[in-house]
């Protein structure tokens, strides 16, 4: 299959596979005679496994690991059981970050309460001094 057609059967864009091929994620295809790549299953099946990685905010280290590993299907799954425990753990810690990136922003937007100027909007003037940013009027 052409690029164009892979790319509509995962649901992504052509750039988007041509930058899986260029950080190695997915493998390169054989060329047709009018040097057009030519895509079979196994690269719609690495793509769909890259994807679903990537929509569980997976690192390309992450998943190229994770290819790895697939590669070796005797090998023991205790490799994926760590990488996924570690990914667990950075995804818990942005959660905290997110908690308290959340906490600021209400408090940034409660200095304003509406219905006035943008020369009297606390919600600027707090972001304003936050930064240390001066106020000039």
């Amino acid at each position: 299959m052409k690029i164009g057609e892979l790319a509509l059967m995962a649901g992504c864009s052509v750039p988007t596979i041509r930058f899986y091929e260029a950080e190695g994620l997915l493998q390169a295809p054989s060329r047709t005679a009018n040097n057009y790549r030519d895509y079979g299953d196994q690269h719609a099946d690495r793509l769909a496994f890259v994807m679903r990685c990537r929509s569980l905010d997976m690192s390309h280290d992450e998943i190229r690991v994770l290819l790895q590993l697939q590669d070796d299907p005797e090998r023991s799954c205790d490799d994926v059981n760590t990488l996924l425990d570690a990914h667990m753990r950075l995804v818990e810690q942005r959660i905290v970050e997110l908690k308290a990136l959340r906490k600021q922003l209400h408090a940034v937007r409660s200095t304003c309460a509406g219905g006035v100027c943008i020369g009297d909007c606390g919600a600027l003037e707090s972001l304003r001094s936050a930064t240390g940013a001066s106020t000039s009027k």
